[in-house]
């Protein structure tokens, strides 16, 4: 459906462009806009690689073992069920872990892991059980040490300071994933 409404703005957009005597102003449009938008694509796919490999540093050094090391406690008492099994706790720690450092390519085989390790300790198959409800919370919420997709399009489009986010995106995420935890928690009494 919102295709269909997508060609029906830019249709009408460019018919009533052209009738009004305005088709040189969008012909100049799209191609401006298509030039911009491949060298930002050319930018972030450069940036997005040095932040990959800066995130293969940060795993081969041990450092999101370290990372995982210190949530699982947490994460034992967050989780009733999952986190007294091991294969679904491991799957949820790897997810939030990479999630944590930017790397969302890597956390999504680790997400659908954990969904599926989950659903093997559910009771009700396919109605989804408190402990993926706050999963699912804590993905969406998750804390960015490493906000790396925000950095790249900050430096590709040209800021000044593109890492000036950091600290920002810690606040700002952490407050989210605790707000969202208590939510979760609060609500799952009632349901």
């Amino acid at each position: 459906m919102i295709n269909y409404i997508w060609f029906f703005l830019l249709f009408f957009g460019i018919c009533f462009g052209i009738f009004t005597g305005k088709g040189e102003v969008i012909s100049t449009g799209i191609i401006d806009s298509a030039q911009s938008t491949t060298n930002l694509i050319i930018g972030l796919v450069g940036i997005m690689c040095f932040w990959c490999g800066i995130m293969k540093v940060a795993e081969k050094s041990g450092f999101t073992e370290i990372l995982a090391k210190l949530l699982r406690p947490i994460l034992r008492r967050l989780f009733k069920i999952a986190g007294k099994d091991d294969k679904a706790l491991g799957a949820i720690v790897m997810n939030l872990t990479a999630n944590m450092l930017g790397l969302s390519n890597a956390a999504t085989p680790f997400g659908i892991k954990s969904m599926e390790e989950m659903d093997r300790l559910n009771d009700e198959k396919g109605v989804a059980s408190n402990d993926m409800a706050l999963f699912l919370v804590m993905n969406a919420s998750c804390i960015q040490l490493v906000p790396s997709t925000i950095i790249s399009i900050r430096a590709s489009a040209g800021s000044k300071n593109p890492a000036a986010i950091i600290i920002p995106a810690i606040l700002s995420t952490t407050i989210a994933a605790i707000v969202g935890i208590i939510i979760c928690k609060i609500v799952e009494k009632y349901f």
